[in-house]
């Protein structure tokens, strides 16, 4: 069978799965739970994925109860879905990841029952996106490795192709001094804060001799407990990017850490630092599978941005994946004049409008997974 008949049976396949992707995101975008805690999402999905004979399988269970991976098919060639589910604290589907388990669900539940003898296919729940991420952990532990291309979208305002990501590893720096009453006309202890402030001064100038794109926030979340009392303990937060995650790690946090080292010697303070939040790598967007969305989208009528090689306006645990195996991560438009992780986009990936915009997603992306099976 020609590669154009598959395109259009996986789009007629996501058609008849309507009602149930439907009530998939609904009930998502109902039951929102956060990072860590998606128990009522992962028993939907389960339960969903077994209705279609996917073998479902947790996966680490030591650091994420709701990971897993459900797999069915038979074939040389494997291709990988990415379902998240996570929401955010008060909000609930801020980010849209209801949607994104429609996508990849109904993308991946189409693409199989096409190419259910000579393709494999394996649909991935990755859990705490927003938080701790545990693409990275999928990754480390090789369940990409043997997977021709990953696949996801995600929702937003407008629909685009291409662009990369941060590669981002925030750092938490503290200054250990002594405590000491500011009045004490002997004892004056060794002042923490001093040396924080001391540090981010000179921080700020390091920050300029960066040369390759990157971006350095700052917040100061420790620094004393009394204004009468010589701070013993002074505490700095910094989320560092960079387009390169070679250079934000063997060039950015190096110098940063020999500087806080530098300031701690001169002040005399005990110095701790450990990053607080693991490390996203940037995204390395794969020129063809690109290529691949462009034509697809068109072919579906939707309209879509292309976005220059080095745009990011964020980080994200896919970037991960994209230093293993093949991926991308287009965006598809959910409504006009939004912004990701409020209110109103929680409003948005709730609605009529951005379901129907979702199935034009998973269209997309099945569409693409086709074009990768038939690469020689």
């Amino acid at each position: 069978m020609y590669k154009q008949d598959l395109k259009q049976l996986v789009c007629q396949e996501i058609d008849k799965l309507e009602p149930v992707l439907s009530k998939l995101a609904d009930y998502l975008h109902q039951h929102p739970e956060i990072s860590m805690q998606e128990i009522k999402a992962v028993n939907y999905l389960k339960k969903l994925l077994e209705e279609f004979q996917f073998i479902f399988t947790p996966i680490l269970k030591d650091t994420f109860s709701t990971a897993f991976i459900a797999t069915k098919g038979n074939g040389d060639k494997k291709i990988g879905f990415l379902a998240e589910y996570d929401a955010l604290p008060d909000i609930g589907h801020g980010c849209g990841h209801n949607l994104i388990s429609l996508m990849s669900l109904g993308a991946g539940l189409a693409f199989n029952t096409v190419t259910d003898k000579i393709a494999q296919t394996v649909i991935f729940g990755c859990p705490a996106e927003e938080t701790i991420g545990a693409k990275l952990n999928i990754a480390d532990n090789g369940y990409f490795d043997d997977l021709q291309a990953c696949l996801i979208i995600h929702p937003d305002d407008k629909t685009t192709i291409g662009g990369t990501s941060f590669a981002t590893h925030p750092l938490e720096i503290t200054f250990l001094g002594k405590e000491a009453h500011v009045a004490d006309p002997v004892y004056h202890g060794i002042n923490a804060l001093d040396a924080l402030v001391d540090f981010y001064q000179e921080f700020k100038k390091l920050k300029q001799s960066f040369t390759k794109p990157n971006i350095i926030g700052t917040i100061i979340t420790d620094g004393g407990i009394a204004p009468n009392i010589i701070p013993a303990k002074a505490t700095l937060r910094a989320t560092i990017r960079s387009l390169d995650t070679d250079y934000l790690e063997e060039v950015m946090l190096p110098q940063i850490k020999k500087l806080a080292q530098k300031i701690a010697l001169k002040h005399q303070t005990q110095l701790k630092m450990h990053h607080y939040e693991p490390l996203y790598k940037n995204l390395r967007s794969d020129k063809l599978l690109n290529q691949y969305y462009q034509e697809n989208f068109s072919l579906l009528g939707e309209k879509y941005t292309l976005l220059p090689d080095d745009f990011a306006d964020g980080s994200t645990d896919v970037g991960n994946v994209s230093h293993v195996t093949r991926t991308c991560q287009p965006t598809i438009c959910i409504g006009n004049n939004l912004f990701v992780h409020t209110l109103e986009f929680t409003n948005a990936s709730g609605s009529e409008y951005a379901k129907k915009q979702a199935l034009i997603g998973a269209k997309a992306m099945a569409m693409t997974a086709i074009d990768v099976l038939f690469e020689k």
